[in-house]
């Protein structure tokens, strides 16, 4: 089995390598790793002691965030290394200010992790959710490193849970202790044998509860929005962007604002969206020397803020419900206490299950559906009041995950 991985990652190496030409994502994933081993080589001494959280993208960073925070604002001595599966991940925070290195992970050959190892000599690995990479986790019990899960999440269809799975069950061996969100997860894993485990619950909660207390302001969206009830739309997809045109076209009052967020920040689309919106609409990226309280439609073609244009929202609608990976990320509306909209793909995701269950996030699947929704929340402001305080009950009441991993840590 060993030896069929080893050939599965030397053709992977070759084949990115091909269609690297031509796509960008890829293009990005194959040139960003040839840096890595420079790029830690000229910031990590071996006298250096080092901290490595490691995260598949950016939903992941954001998890093990917390975490690796508190224990650099602990020891501001040590060296932080973050280090990114995919491009989405990377190119977003690979300017964290608090890493002294923020790189991309070798791909999962046994020479490249060797060299990885060697170069950071980890005191401590931190690996967020669900990397389970064999060679690396071979080479980290071999070496004897503390290596935890955080925010883990596992699911009995894994190959872990099967009678086939004994190949990708001893890795797991490399584990000091799995924190894992729920007690199904610690059922799997004590049904395999692992009894290190603790139900921590899920790092985000702390790491969006934090975000309500950083600076959110945005004076554009203040002059935009104008005291006027708002609904953000964030991450949407073009599927999302049609049932709410149309209710924005047809259903909307005319002191209604509109707050739209694309997942993708491409001209031709963003064009497009603008063209199909009949009420007065602005660009980001056109604000300049306009008075944006004349607009009832705001389209934000850039990205890095969408978290702080939350905070000003009546409602939130968060996209990504019609595609097949799922909704986008509710848990940053929520902690704004905003009640939440989604589409119908969110079954993947606890937090949107469990927001739905409470109350304070809605499904829509069509147009009227959405028109009835938002009417209600325009007009009925007590409702609208009593939903979006479900939604950050749901925050408050989850929070508490890093302090356990610290305490763990700490012992």
């Amino acid at each position: 089995m060993n030896f069929l991985y080893r050939i599965l990652v030397w053709k992977a190496q070759i084949v990115l390598s091909i269609i690297a030409l031509f796509n960008k994502k890829i293009r990005l994933f194959v040139n960003g790793r040839k840096e890595t081993f420079h790029k830690l080589e000229q910031a990590i001494s071996l006298k250096d002691e080092v901290i490595w959280m490691h995260a598949a993208s950016l939903g992941e960073f954001e998890q093990g965030r917390p975490i690796v925070e508190k224990l650099k604002e602990k020891y501001p001595e040590k060296k932080l290394v973050i280090s990114f599966f995919s491009p989405s991940g990377y190119e977003i925070r690979k300017n964290y200010n608090l890493a002294d290195v923020v790189c991309y992970l070798p791909l999962d050959s046994k020479s490249k992790t060797k060299r990885f190892l060697k170069i950071v000599h980890p005191e401590l690995v931190i690996i967020v959710k669900y990397e389970f990479w064999p060679n690396l986790l071979n080479e980290l019990k071999q070496i004897n490193t503390k290596t935890i899960l955080v925010s883990g999440i596992f699911r009995k269809q894994q190959s872990f849970f099967k009678w086939y799975g004994g190949w990708m069950r001893k890795f797991l061996n490399a584990f000091e202790h799995f924190f894992v969100q729920d007690e199904n997860s610690k059922s799997l894993l004590n049904s395999i044998g692992f009894q290190n485990v603790s139900v921590s619950g899920d790092t985000r909660f702390d790491r969006v509860f934090e975000i309500t207390k950083q600076n959110n302001q945005l004076e554009f969206i203040e002059e935009f929005k104008n005291n006027q009830h708002t609904v953000v739309v964030g991450s949407s997809w073009p599927d999302d962007e049609k049932v709410l045109v149309d209710y924005i076209n047809n259903q909307a009052s005319e002191d209604e604002k509109f707050i739209i967020a694309p997942h993708n920040i491409k001209l031709d689309q963003i064009q497009e969206l603008k063209q199909s919106i009949k009420r007065k609409t602005v660009l980001f990226s056109e604000k300049e020397g306009k008075n944006l309280s004349e607009f009832q439609v705001l389209i934000v073609d850039t990205i890095g803020i969408l978290t702080k244009i939350y905070s000003y929202a009546n409602v939130a609608y968060v996209g990504g419900g019609y595609t097949k990976s799922g909704v986008h990320n509710v848990l940053e509306p929520a902690t704004f206490g905003n009640p939440i909209v989604i589409g119908p793909n969110f079954k993947k995701f606890n937090e949107a299950i469990e927001l739905v269950q409470n109350e304070a996030c809605f499904t829509v699947d069509n147009s009227k559906k959405l028109s009835v929704l938002l009417k209600k929340f325009y007009q009925d402001k007590s409702e609208l009041q009593k939903v979006g305080d479900k939604a950050l009950n749901y925050v408050v009441s989850n929070k508490g995950a890093t302090s356990k991993i610290l305490n763990y840590l700490e012992k």
